[in-house]
Formats: C-alpha cells, sequence, structure tokens
C-alpha cells in the first residue's frame, strides 16, 4: 500500500490528500514532526532529499517527494490529467506557477501569519511577497474569466495544486474582493465531488511557533 509521509497543517501535503482522496485510493499516513527536526533527520533525507512533505513510498519501497512532481505522478491516466503531452504540459505550466507564484509568496504569509512568525520577518520581504501574490491573484482572476478551470482539459491537478494556497490567501492578508473570476472558481473546487474541507491548524502543533531547523 501507498505510505504518505504527511504534516497535518502542511497545504503541499493536502494537494496529496486530496487528490488520493477523489481517486478513492488507500494509502498509510506516516506524520513528520517538521518543527521538531524529523525532517532533517538522515533517515528521511533519503526519502526527501529537501526535508521537506510530502513524500510517498510505493509497494516497491521506491520514494518520491515534492507535491507538483507526486501529483503528475498520481494522476498519470486518471481523469486528473490529460492523456495527450500538450494537456499535460499546459497542467505542468501552472504547477510550476503555483510554486513559484503561489506557494513561495502566498503560502509563506500565509504559513508565517498563522505561526506567528510575521513580525519576526523583514519588512521589504514581506512587501515583495505580497506584491508578487497580488500579481499572481490578478493573473488568475484573468484566466479563470475566460474558463471554468484552470485549462481547458476541466478540473485537474492544476486546479488542485493552485487551490491549496492561492484558495486560501485570506488567511495571508489577501482580499479576494477585486477578483470575483478567482472567487467563483474557488467555489466550484469546493463543490467537486470528494472535495477534502477540513484543514489541520498549525495551533495542532505545539512546536509549530519556532523556525523550521
Amino acid at each position: 500500500m501507498l505510505t504518505l509521509f504527511d504534516y497535518p497543517a502542511s497545504e503541499n501535503a493536502w494537494k496529496i490528500r486530496q487528490l488520493l482522496h477523489h481517486l478513492q485510493r488507500p494509502y498509510v499516513t506516516v506524520n513528520v514532526s517538521i518543527f521538531e527536526g524529523e525532517g532533517r533527520s538522515p533517515e528521511y533525507r533519503r526519502i526527501s532529499p529537501t526535508g521537506t512533505v510530502p513524500a510517498i513510498q510505493l509497494d516497491d519501497g521506491r520514494v518520491l517527494s515534492e507535491s507538483s512532481a507526486i501529483l503528475f505522478f498520481l494522476a498519470t491516466d486518471t481523469p486528473y490529467l490529460p492523456p495527450d503531452a500538450f494537456g499535460r504540459a499546459k497542467v505542468q505550466q501552472w504547477l510550476s506557477f503555483e510554486q513559484e507564484r503561489i506557494e513561495s509568496q502566498i503560502g509563506s504569509l500565509r504559513y508565517w501569519t498563522l505561526t506567528g512568525k510575521l513580525d519576526r520577518r523583514p519588512l521589504f520581504l514581506i512587501q515583495m511577497k505580497r506584491d508578487t501574490g497580488e500579481r499572481a491573484l490578478q493573473i488568475l482572476n484573468n484566466e479563470l474569466s475566460q474558463r471554468p478551470f484552470l485549462t481547458e482539459y476541466g478540473y485537474t491537478i492544476a486546479d488542485i495544486a493552485v487551490f491549496a494556497y492561492g484558495g486560501r490567501a485570506e488567511q495571508a492578508g489577501f482580499s479576494l474582493a477585486p477578483y470575483p473570476h478567482f472567487r467563483a472558481w474557488i467555489e466550484r473546487v469546493k463543490s467537486q465531488p470528494g472535495f477534502l474541507p477540513v484543514m489541520h491548524p498549525y495551533s495542532e502543533d505545539p512546536f509549530s511557533a519556532n523556525e523550521l531547523p
């Protein structure tokens, strides 16, 4: 059975949980205590070289880390990834966009806000990420004014990936009022059969106020 190395409050890990739930694929969860340094252990580094979650281990022992790579692998030959090369490339385009302009910008601000670390960060860095995040939301709003989902192939792992942090941008201090098409897309994603609404707050982990080792 597939093993998922998880941290409940991680939205990167939520992406994988969401896809597995859509696929109704059983798996075993191993939670990684990242704020206590477990991700830096030699044992876990053999699974995830960066020490981050999520990661998966297959029945034959092979391991894979990084949320976009895992999504792409698990979605292959399913309705959540187009069957043709161009369609898969379009999905990959949005997975790259998500990592560069959503997860690393909006995701970072959300993480700092929810764990009380925002005041510890330089103001110029906060503003840079906020400006980049606003531009990303503008791009998404424009694209989603033209079609219901991020690609013309319907709901895919591209939507799962962007929703994970983009759909929770208000928790990072962004107003979604200027982005009606993006807000409508959020509701469409939430209405998908098998959508996982449960969120795990960082407060469940007493160590989350600490900096990552």
